[in-house]
């Protein structure tokens, strides 16, 4: 995988799903995350999962509640929006559209290029802490790093990352919201992190966000050296 200076991982976040009141056909730039289908407001959307090939633009999605759907992007947008439907709640502005922003930019929680990174040691210790074994799919990470002390992500914030032929400036701590207390097999609310991160560490962040400084490929198993 390749990363590029100034730019998220890629094809994440690249299309969304909006709803009625987002207030755009397409949106021109970024938009806050709360005019999407997101799984802050539905639980249930945390147990889809998406298999893409990005040689076809062909995505295969999955739930334990809906049958399969295998579709173009973004040519079969109306099948994506009406396989989701069932899993949105009705109480809230019904979906529309399936989405990407005209400048080519991402469609991620914030406004900025990040990279998320995030620690297996520390899901380790926070799985701990709630007595069942938390899958990664949770947090929505695009790096996984294996090695560090627990929870010595938020010491990187600052730093440089050496990835690979890359270099990540490590820049703030990402804040979670409670779709991360959904399941991700299963769709069901059956871990409180928000409340076990508050209340054995003070807070309810998990992983840091980093802008890529230098591009180049990275892959899996790559060591990490952290620069001054």
């Amino acid at each position: 995988m390749a990363l590029t200076e100034g730019r998220p991982l890629p094809f994440d976040r690249a299309w969304a799903v909006s709803h009625e009141a987002a207030g755009f056909d397409q949106p021109e730039s970024w938009e806050p995350k709360l005019k999407f289908l997101r799984g802050w407001a539905a639980g249930t959307l945390q147990a889809v999962r998406a298999d893409f090939d990005d040689t076809t633009q062909m995505i295969t999605l999955t739930h334990p509640a809906r049958p399969s759907l295998t579709a173009a992007l973004p040519k079969d947008g109306v099948a994506v929006v009406d396989w989701l439907r069932p899993l949105w709640p009705e109480s809230r502005p019904a979906p529309a559209a399936l989405v990407a922003r005209r400048d080519g930019g991402a469609l991620t929680d914030v406004p900025d290029p990040y990279v998320s990174i995030l620690s297996l040691t520390s899901n380790r210790i926070l799985s701990q802490r709630l007595g069942q074994d938390l899958s990664i799919h949770r947090w929505r990470g695009n790096l996984w790093l294996e090695g560090l002390a627990p929870w010595e992500e938020f010491d990187l914030i600052g730093k440089t990352l050496a990835i690979g032929e890359a270099r990540l400036n490590v820049e703030q701590r990402i804040t979670r919201c409670r779709a991360t207390c959904a399941n991700p097999e299963t769709g069901r609310n059956d871990a409180d992190t928000l409340a076990t991160l508050e209340e054995g560490y003070g807070h309810i962040d998990f992983g840091v966000y980093a802008r890529v400084t230098r591009p180049g490929a990275i892959a899996q198993g790559d060591k990490v050296e952290v620069l001054a």
